[in-house]
Order: structure tokens, then sequence, then C-alpha cells
């Protein structure tokens, strides 16, 4: 995927460190780059690690489409204890009978990691930016609230265990997980626990790859007192950005022009199973286009009709 450093606008990739939300790394991104219009997709909590996109200028306009791409973790998942937030970022309150623990196999602890495998329903952590009327579900828990979320229908196509590691008041798992957004991993950590009568939660979680996006490409993030004398990483451009989440199509400048203003088009070369796709004039990203009406529409331009004037 090519990257370009020029401008403000664009997708950047960081390896969020752990014990920061992701709205600090958003804050101290807008003083690395110099620029307001910061935004990022797809909440890591405070305790996690890993892949963070963050989307400047109009690269905040592909960002709902990287929400919505698969996903991949790491994680541990600790039985044997449970906490009120499902990770390490609150106490344990509430432990295992020490003689039920011991007794848990190998192959009881892998059925119950199938059991969360494949297309599940999951009732999302209390402690998470769930919304429930306008208000995001953990500070309705903060504010004292019994929060209950309703259960939504998420996929986990992989589910893989990696090492058992047992200790006398615990048994940690390693795991990995290629999920479909909107997925909470220590809520499959508490319901394997809840599952094998253990209970459980999450002490480590890495997210490792966001859609066509890794973390093995990702910048580290400036502590904040450095912000100011580090050079702001290299950008990814919106084409490919684009082209990485979605069909890309090129189009002619007369095109970009008329789509640009509103109008529907036919783009033959454009995949017509697509509900989606890149328009792309001379490598720049027109925006995204979606089919309508037997014809092309745009739906996010990220381009001016200025740059496109006969």
């Amino acid at each position: 995927m090519t990257k370009s450093s020029s401008g403000r606008t664009g997708l950047l990739l960081i390896d969020k460190p752990g014990g920061i939300t992701s709205h600090d790394a958003v804050s101290r991104t807008r003083r690395w780059y110099g620029t307001r219009k910061v935004g990022h997709a797809g909440t890591l909590d405070p305790m996690a690690t890993g892949l963070l996109v963050l989307g400047l200028g109009q690269g905040t306009k592909l960002l709902t489409y990287v929400v919505g791409a698969d996903k991949t973790y790491t994680a541990t998942m600790r039985l044997g204890s449970s906490t009120p937030s499902d990770d390490a970022d609150s106490s344990p309150d509430r432990f295992a009978d020490p003689a039920v623990l011991a007794g848990l196999t190998e192959a009881e602890i892998r059925e119950a990691v199938a059991k969360q495998t494949g297309s599940i329903e999951q009732v999302p952590s209390a402690v998470s930016a769930v919304k429930i009327e306008g208000k995001k579900a953990y500070e309705l828990v903060r504010a004292g609230e019994d929060v209950q979320l309703k259960a939504r229908s998420v996929t986990v196509s992989r589910f893989d265990i990696h090492d058992i590691r047992r200790a006398e008041s615990h048994i940690d798992v390693d795991v990995s997980v290629d999920c479909s957004t909107g997925t909470y991993i220590r809520a499959l950590a508490r319901d394997i626990g809840e599952d094998l009568g253990v209970y459980g939660h999450l002490t480590a979680l890495c997210r490792t790859r966001i859609g066509p996006f890794s973390v093995d490409d990702a910048h580290e993030l400036p502590e904040r007192g450095q912000v100011d004398e580090v050079p702001p990483a290299e950008l990814i451009d919106l084409g490919s950005g684009a082209a990485g989440l979605m069909p890309a199509v090129k189009v002619d400048a007369q095109v970009a022009r008329g789509l640009l203003q509103g109008r529907f088009l036919p783009i033959p070369e454009a995949d017509p199973s697509a509900d989606r796709c890149a328009a792309i004039a001379d490598g720049r990203l027109v925006g995204v286009v979606e089919p309508r009406q037997g014809a092309w529409k745009i739906a996010v331009g990220t381009t001016s009709l200025e740059d496109y004037k006969q």
C-alpha cells in the first residue's frame, strides 16, 4: 500500500500503548500534526494495545468504512475470577471455587471456546461505550445505575488457543480471534468463564488488524511531552486507503466532475456486484460511490469540484 506524507489529509496507523484512551491518542495526534480535524475508527479500551486507525482531514470521511471492517486480536483470558469491566481495568470481585478450577480440563476449555465461535448472540460488556438512550453504558455504570444491555449478533470466524498456563488461583489462556465489528473480546472471556463455572476476564488485549491494515505497519505515538519534537509520521493517502477497504475504479476528470456535482453516472468499469466503490481520478480519491438506479452516485466526496474544472 503506497503512502504519502503530503498535507494533513490521510489515514494514520498508530500502535496504541496501554494506559491511554483512544481519545487521548486523538488529542495527542492533533498536536503532533497541528490540526484539529482528527478522528479514530474503533475504540480501544485503556488497557488494550495495538492498532488504532486515525483519519486526518478528509481522511475522517473514510473512518465509517474502517469501523465496519473485520478485526483480529490477540488476548489472554484469565479463568478463575471476574471483574466489573470484564478486564484488568478493574479489580476481581468474584472468584471460582478452587476445587472446580483445579478440576477444569483442557478439553472443557476448548469446548467452551468452540461454543463462542461462529455466529453468536453476545451481550456487550456493561462497562462499554454502547449507548443507551444517548448515554454511554459505562457512564451509567459509574453513576451507580444497573445497566442491562441487549444481546447482538456478531461473528467470530476464528478463535484459536495458543497456550494454556495453570496457576493455583487461575488459568491463563492465550488466544487469537478474528471477528466482525461490534464483537467484545472481554465479553468472550466473561461468557467462557461463566460457561465453565469459574468466571473469566481479560488480562491482555492487542488489536493486530482492522480490515487491510496491520499493526506491523503502525507508528509509535510520541509521548505527550515529545509531541513537538517528533516529526509527523507518514500518512496513507486516501486513494490507497480506500482501495484497501473496497473495490476501486478509475474515472476520468469528466466523470469526477459529474459525480461531485451529484449526478447519477454509469461507470462501466465498476464492479456491478459491489455495494460501494472508491472512485479514483489521476491517483486521487474523488470519493466513495454507491449504485443508484442502474448508475453510480457519490456517497462521500473527498475532493473539491474545483479540482476538476474544465
